[in-house]
């Protein structure tokens, strides 16, 4: 089922239940569309003001580009749930069936990839979040900081759900391939994030 087509109360009644999905994953990915919307609607109060035409081509085009964005990040919701669901039957093959071991890996990898591109997408939103918060209205700037500061919570809750599945591959060279995309990823666009709130919030206090 699609969460993100039911009120934002259910999401969070069936989150906190025993169900399998929606999880971590699907909680990053909406998270991180939240946050990619606040970064727009910086864009969104830019455009169509005087004092920003020079860069209305540019925040036009960001504009854009995060509405795919938003939309890229909601579908990973079920995507999340429906990438996990192959290792959730896996778990429950008997231990001594000679299968499991090859069904577990495939079944673990397909979980690896929608976090894996949730990461990334959150990594286009930061970018895009560095834009709005350098040249959007400075009346909403707050709300880049607040978007900054959203998708790196999301990115770093994806990579989490990325980092448990790689522990128990068997390919051990696959697995430190994905540890090692999803570290720099962390370490490139967490930092680029801290930037944008430390800029924004040094700004109230000038």
């Amino acid at each position: 089922m699609d969460y993100t087509t039911r009120s934002c109360r259910e999401f969070v009644t069936v989150l906190a239940s025993s169900e399998p999905a929606p999880g971590g994953g699907g909680a990053s990915a909406l998270v991180a569309a939240l946050g990619t919307a606040l970064g727009n609607m910086v864009g969104s109060l830019t455009v169509g003001k005087k004092k920003y035409a020079d860069v209305e081509e540019e925040i036009l085009a960001l504009k854009a580009k995060c509405d795919q964005l938003q939309n890229e990040l909601l579908d990973q919701v079920p995507a999340d749930a429906e990438g996990f669901i192959p290792l959730s039957k896996a778990y429950g093959i008997p231990k001594d069936d000679p299968s499991r071991p090859e069904i577990m890996e495939k079944a673990t990898i397909t979980a690896c990839q929608v976090p894996m591109h949730i990461m990334e997408l959150c990594c286009e939103s930061i970018e895009a979040i560095s834009v709005f918060a350098a040249k959007g209205s400075r009346l909403a700037v707050s709300d880049a900081g607040c978007g900054a500061a959203i998708v790196k919570s999301a990115l770093q809750a994806a990579s989490l759900n990325v980092f448990i599945n790689t522990k128990t591959l068997q390919n051990r060279a696959l697995a430190e391939e994905m540890n090692a995309k999803c570290l720099g990823m962390l370490d490139k666009y967490g930092k680029m994030a801290d930037e944008i709130f430390e800029t924004v919030k040094a700004g109230f206090f000038k």
